[in-house]
């Protein structure tokens, strides 16, 4: 995890309960005597993220639907963290690619760095949420939310002729076609063990979950729509959640002819992740 992440001791459930007291039914002993919640428990996982963002953020109103993916804000906040370290300059201007009903780059990039940020979402039904939260939450006033009308589109459609921005982040749909994430979530669910009626932290609506191709055919895509807007964006990022699928991607990336393509790796206790990040400008003293 990112040095500078707030997150990399265990939890002060009894501060996180306080400011949010819903969390405390999902809290528990586990057999090393360790306080701790089910993080399989969509509804554990949403009452945890309502504490953390109000303890630590400011925001006194979040919530989303059940149906939603439910973001790790750990882990969001460590790409965030190591996108800062790409700019000696601390005036960012953040474009949210697929923001989701949670709305979590944004929050997080506005409230833990200062960042100015925009953001997308094709679902209406996301983005009306994402429009609840910024409502009930003064502070988020200025994020720009943006309808993107194109299901087949990711960037365009979304940044205008007038927009500068220094870095999109983007964490792509992980699968192929509905069949592959079912294949996956049912995987997970008997190596946990869990029963299939009960709640569960694999939800997400079809445009979170899959695309055509996965994640390799929409940063592909994603790549090449960078091309068209690359006097506007510093940076292009986005996360790869297979690591057998770098090189593919970074392949694709190549054919668009950036000038520095870049994998960031980052840890999460065992857990392995990374994004890959380029762009088309000169920046030899840049470094990520």
């Amino acid at each position: 995890m990112h040095p500078k992440n707030p997150f990399q001791n265990n939890y002060n459930f009894e501060a996180l309960i306080a400011n949010h007291p819903p969390l405390k039914e999902f809290i528990f002993k586990n057999s090393y005597g360790n306080t701790t919640l089910n993080f399989a428990d969509n509804k554990a996982v949403i009452a945890l993220n309502t504490a953390l963002l109000k303890t630590y953020f400011g925001i006194n109103f979040w919530q989303i639907p059940e149906d939603n993916l439910c973001p790790p804000i750990p882990g969001r906040l460590d790409y965030l963290l190591h996108i800062a370290d790409i700019f000696p300059q601390k005036e960012i201007n953040l474009l949210d690619i697929g923001t989701g009903a949670s709305l979590i780059y944004p929050i997080l990039a506005s409230q833990h760095f200062n960042w100015k940020c925009a953001a997308s979402e094709v679902n209406k039904t996301s983005i009306r949420n994402a429009e609840t939260i910024i409502y009930k939450n003064p502070s988020l006033k200025n994020i720009d939310l943006r309808q993107q009308k194109f299901k087949n589109q990711i960037l365009n459609g979304i940044i205008k002729t007038t927009d500068s921005f220094n870095v999109v982040v983007c964490n792509p749909p992980f699968y192929k076609n509905k069949t592959e994430a079912e294949k996956h979530n049912k995987r997970k669910v008997r190596n946990l063990q869990l029963q299939e009626e009960k709640q569960h932290n694999f939800g997400g609506l079809n445009n979170e979950l899959w695309y055509n191709g996965g994640e390799v055919g929409f940063i592909k895509k994603m790549a090449e729509e960078s091309v068209q807007f690359k006097q506007q964006v510093g940076w292009f990022t986005a996360l790869v959640s297979q690591k057998e699928n770098i090189k593919i991607v970074k392949r694709g990336i190549n054919k668009t002819q950036p000038t520095q393509v870049k994998i960031v790796e980052m840890a999460h206790g065992n857990k392995q992740s990374r994004f890959i990040a380029w762009t088309f400008t000169q920046l030899q003293t840049t470094k990520i």
